[in-house]
């Protein structure tokens, strides 16, 4: 059993911090990194890939929509063009700061509204996957079991990942539950880490309506965003070490 973390990292803008990236750092195999356009300036950027580096921590570009007002957590009507444009854009940007940072990005994960949009929207979807196979067809792409992303990816020659997220609720449907919604986030470490090992090792887990929903992931993600963050991502690296899981970057 092979398995691994990934969070989402690099989210302050200016003098305003959200989360503590080193302490994570510490924690996951891989660093999703904010692109700037729903978090991130060049400075975090700059400082995130760093430690990555530093610790052998994967480097992921977390594109999104062009949100830094909704923290890219609002669907948007973006065209293909445009968006394939702006995903580029984000890609690059990040992946020439951790090249000079001595490393580089290995991945691409959609944040937000946008991640859960392309799971669904064939159009936007493609536009995502146009852009990470203009600049670098080897580089996956993190999506949910299910989503349209996959045969689009395929078609391309793209590489994809299946994910889960150990402190979101789920559908019935194996789709993460709005935001919006109460329960949609789940903040209780042993909750969080015992859903983990289970979609570790290819169980099911509740929906939101008590139903169970099969999860298949190579990689889980924790958020770095919530309240106690850094204490959920310790529980949940423990648990899966002590059921005897891998822990190692896909990329």
């Amino acid at each position: 059993m092979v398995i691994d973390l990934n969070a989402d990292l690099g989210e302050g803008f200016g003098i305003w911090r959200l989360g503590d990236d080193l302490a994570l750092l510490d924690i996951v195999t891989s660093a999703n990194v904010a692109c700037g356009f729903h978090a991130g300036d060049p400075v975090t950027i700059r400082r995130t890939c760093a430690a990555a580096v530093d610790r052998g921590v994967s480097i992921g570009a977390q594109v999104s929509y062009r949100d830094l007002a909704h923290f890219g957590r609002r669907e948007m009507e973006v065209e293909p063009e445009e968006l394939c444009a702006e995903v580029l854009y984000q890609l690059a940007a990040v992946d020439g700061i951790a090249r000079a940072m001595g490393g580089r990005v290995s991945y691409v994960k959609p944040h937000g509204a946008l991640y859960n949009r392309i799971c669904r929207d064939p159009g936007q979807a493609a536009a995502v996957v146009d852009a990470v196979a203009d600049y670098d067809p080897t580089l996956p792409i993190l999506t949910l079991p299910g989503s349209v992303v996959h045969d689009l990816a395929a078609a391309e020659g793209v590489p994809t990942i299946n994910e889960a997220f150990a402190d979101r609720a789920y559908t019935p449907e194996g789709t993460l539950v709005p935001r919006r919604e109460p329960g949609a986030v789940i903040h209780e470490p042993a909750a969080v880490s015992a859903r983990a090992v289970r979609m570790a090792v290819g169980q099911s887990v509740q929906a939101a309506d008590g139903t169970p929903v099969a999860v298949s992931a190579r990689s889980i993600c924790v958020h770095g965003d919530t309240p106690d963050a850094v204490r959920l991502a310790q529980a949940v690296r423990d648990r899966l070490l002590e059921a005897g899981v891998v822990l190692q970057a896909f990329a």
